[in-house]
């Protein structure tokens, strides 16, 4: 990959001042510093990451379409919550396994937010099949799971995320080594970044190769689900 900043400091700008200005009529006012500080060099990762992402996995995809590709929206869902904020004040992009659908599918995910820059592996907050079938696989396998998420490149990177049950769920032996990892509604690791490392020339490479050292965990979390890695 070429060493050329894959994103700048005018998306986290922006970014920050939407956070400032979270309403339509800033955001109209200012859409063409969206659409160029953030929209563009988005799609243009998404489209320039491509060939790296095949070398890791040939079954997750870059999808550069401005809609219902690989970048989220920019629009928040504000109809069943209190916080009536029209827009995210990040950028988010994943890559999703081809098999999968939606946000839920297993997949690598990148978030871009002023103070908060970080890179996801994994599924998250799958519905109940897929979390019974993951749950069921580390039940059964609990040495592949040990294999998969106490390998040294994984371990030395990546840390297990996100909200667990109170309880272990119904059917599963609450007293087995991994009854922490039953409790998970999201089987998602996560690793940190600067914005200064997003927008470095060798953020690309360096967001690849942790990507590929998620591959452990990827690959447990395919298999678990039938699905090839």
């Amino acid at each position: 990959m070429s060493e050329q900043p894959a994103f700048t400091p005018a998306l986290f700008r922006f970014l920050r001042d939407l956070r400032k200005n979270n309403d339509r009529e800033w955001f109209l006012a200012h859409k063409e510093s969206y659409e160029r500080d953030v929209k563009e060099p988005a799609l243009a990762f998404i489209s320039a990451f491509a060939a790296a992402l095949r070398r890791i996995s040939p079954h997750l995809a870059a999808d550069p379409r401005p809609v219902g590709g690989s970048l989220f929206r920019i629009h928040r869902d504000v109809r069943f919550g209190a916080d009536k904020r029209p827009y995210k004040t990040h950028v988010g992009i994943q890559f999703r396994h081809a098999a999968g659908e939606g946000a839920h599918a297993p997949g690598f995910y990148l978030h871009l937010e002023p103070g908060d820059v970080f890179a996801g592996a994994g599924i998250w907050q799958p519905d109940g099949a897929v979390l019974s079938e993951v749950r069921d696989a580390i039940a059964e396998s609990p040495a592949a799971w040990r294999r998969a998420v106490g390998a040294r490149g994984f371990a030395a990177r990546w840390a297990l995320s996100g909200e667990s049950l109170v309880r272990v769920p119904r059917g599963y032996d609450p007293e087995h080594p991994f009854a922490a990892d039953l409790k998970r509604k999201s089987f998602i690791a996560i690793t940190g970044f600067s914005e200064r490392d997003a927008c470095a020339g060798a953020f690309p490479e360096q967001l690849a190769d942790a990507w590929r050292a998620s591959a452990p965990l990827m690959r447990f979390l395919t298999r678990a689900l039938e699905l090839p890695w």
